[in-house]
Formats: C-alpha cells, sequence, structure tokens
C-alpha cells in the first residue's frame, strides 16, 4: 500500500466490497474520501439500491426525482487574500525546504444559490456528475482511471486558462510554472501506474478541451497516460485503487511528505472533496476525481470547494485568483 493515509475500518470494508464485486463481475459505485475515511459502497447502482446515490457517467446515469429551476447564479464570499496567503506561505515554505515540488491548495467558499443539490445536479453540465443527497454535487471534468480490456489510463489535468484571452491556448501550452506543474504530476501518475501495470508509457502529452462554465469559457491542460494491469489486480479493484490513492493531480509531489503540507496549510479535512468515484459495469471500470464541488453542511450551508497547484514558481494572488475563478458551474 503507497497511500500516505490509514483508511478507516469503513473504507477498509469499502474497499473489500469493490474487491469480492469485482471479482464476481458484479456492478457497483463507488465513492472514497481524500483521507481515506468515509466511503460508499453501491451494488447494483442501477437498480439504486441504498444508499441512494445519484451519478452521470459517459456509460451510465442515474437521475433524482426533482425540477430544475432557471437561476444557476452563485453569491460568493470567498476567503479574504491575506488569510490565503497565510496558509499559502505554508506551502511555500515546505517547497523551499524541498519537502514537495508541487503543492494543491484549496479554498472551501461560502456560497448562496437559490436551487438545491439535486437541482444543480440535473441543470450542470460534465462528463462525470454525482449527487450524494444531503452532502454534495460534484461536476468534475477529470477522470482519474478508467479500465477497458485489461488496460489501464489516467488523464491527470493540470492547467486553467481563461479561453477569452487573447492567444489562449499557445499560452497556456509554453507557460514555464503551468508546464512545470503539468510535467510533474505527469511523472508522478506515470510512476503510479507502474505499480499496478506494466508497458506504461505517455499516450498524448498535454492536449487542451473547452469547459463551458456560467462565469465564462475556460481551457484545461491534461495528458494521457496507460498500461496494462498487472494480473494480481484483475479482480481486485479495491487494492488496485488502493495503490493510486490520492490522486496526483490534487494532491501533489511527493505525495507523503506534500499531504503532511496540506494538513499543516488547510484547516480542515477535505472530506469528499478530492476524494474519488467511479462506476464498474461488471467489466470496465471509470473513475473521476471529486472537484468542481459544492458541499452541504449539517445547518443547510453551502461551500463551493476549489484548489490550484503550487510550486517554487507560483504567484500567490495568481493562485489566489485561480481559485476563485474555479467557482463555477458548467453549462
Amino acid at each position: 500500500m503507497s497511500t500516505p493515509f490509514t483508511p478507516s475500518p469503513q473504507v477498509r470494508a469499502t474497499l473489500e466490497a469493490m474487491n469480492t464485486a469485482s471479482s464476481r463481475g458484479e456492478p457497483f459505485f463507488f465513492i472514497l474520501d481524500f483521507e481515506l475515511r468515509e466511503g460508499v459502497f453501491v451494488p447494483s447502482p442501477l437498480g439504486q439500491s441504498e444508499p441512494k446515490v445519484y451519478f452521470d457517467f459517459p456509460s451510465a446515469h442515474t437521475l433524482p426525482p426533482v425540477g430544475i429551476e432557471s437561476s444557476l447564479d452563485l453569491a460568493l464570499a470567498p476567503e479574504d487574500y491575506a488569510s490565503y496567503l497565510g496558509r499559502y506561505e505554508i506551502i511555500r515554505r515546505g517547497l523551499l525546504r524541498g519537502d514537495s515540488f508541487l503543492t494543491n491548495l484549496t479554498l472551501r467558499t461560502p456560497i448562496t444559490c437559490r436551487v438545491s443539490l439535486e437541482q444543480i445536479y440535473l441543470a450542470s453540465r460534465a462528463r462525470y456528475r454525482v449527487l450524494l443527497p444531503g452532502r454534495f454535487v460534484s461536476f468534475s471534468p477529470e477522470c482519474f482511471i478508467s479500465i477497458h480490456e485489461g488496460e489501464i489510463h489516467t488523464h491527470p489535468m493540470k492547467g486553467t486558462i481563461d479561453a477569452s484571452l487573447p492567444d489562449a491556448a499557445e499560452r497556456l501550452r509554453t507557460d514555464y510554472k503551468e508546464g512545470c506543474e503539468h510535467n510533474t504530476i505527469v511523472d508522478l501518475m506515470r510512476n503510479d501506474l507502474n505499480r499496478v501495470a506494466t508497458d506504461v508509457q505517455i499516450a498524448r502529452l498535454k492536449y487542451l478541451t473547452p469547459l463551458h462554465t456560467s462565469r465564462g469559457d475556460l481551457l484545461q491542460m491534461s495528458s494521457e497516460i496507460r498500461g496494462q494491469i498487472q494480473a494480481k489486480y484483475q479482480g481486485a479493484l479495491g487494492d488496485l485503487l488502493l495503490e493510486l490513492l490520492p490522486a496526483g493531480s490534487i494532491s501533489g509531489a511527493p505525495k507523503e511528505k506534500t499531504v503532511e503540507l496540506i494538513r499543516q496549510a488547510e484547516d480542515r479535512p477535505r472530506g469528499f472533496y478530492t476524494g474519488v468515484c467511479g462506476y464498474y459495469d461488471g467489466v470496465d471500470l471509470d473513475t473521476a476525481v471529486l472537484i468542481r464541488y459544492i458541499e452541504q453542511d449539517q445547518s443547510g450551508k453551502y461551500y463551493y470547494r476549489s484548489g490550484g497547484g503550487v510550486t517554487i514558481n507560483s504567484h500567490p494572488k495568481d493562485e489566489y485568483e485561480e481559485c476563485i475563478q474555479k467557482i463555477y458551474i458548467p453549462r
């Protein structure tokens, strides 16, 4: 096990349920939080067994029984820059010591929205949508890993730019800081896949995809890495996931020391935010990183979670503004 977290008994039970179901070719849906403290396992998910979880993946979807309101406008009350800077400096000192080359630092922003989590789920558009009623909705563009016919793929996503800027695509591809950040995660994920697969190679490097949001269009930079799954993981998907978590794109490199920095700089556990979820249809697996994420606390208040990668070449004001820019609902 390579993860810097010790799985809770509940997460261990979730992983074992995943192993059992995958060894039998039985479909399931799962959610694992970032710290590996909480797990959700849904057998036969298209039959809507308990617990109730709704998801919309390329290969399958379920829908909650609610209507849609037209307004998805968000009113934000973001953390002030001075507070962010204090947490940023914790990360920067770690980078200067050499504890980390790249650390993902996140914000928890109070928002006011006139619609429910269910309505946001139905009205948003994304490759991966997930709703855990009363807890969170995620409309993520990022694949974590996918498995098809014994081949595993991962698509680390690092680098974002406002698509309306002149020459936005070229500026993103040639940006030194963004390039270093992206290359670090590609190298990390390639090393991660080498623990569970053979013949690991970079299939695509730095390809761009558009994101259409309620606050304007963005360009996002991704790469694709693939390999052939080792035989011992073919029917043990829980064990495979544990080897790869947390996702490198939303933790950093190297993982163990970087997670320590995250704990110091962030004032609360992330919970399901930046965790992973996935659907196994009995043959193939598709999973997503839980980003572009709105959570509901026990009092009913909403919070939008967003973040960005910090390197030694980062400028704190730019990183802060990127976190705010990522607060949107995709249309």
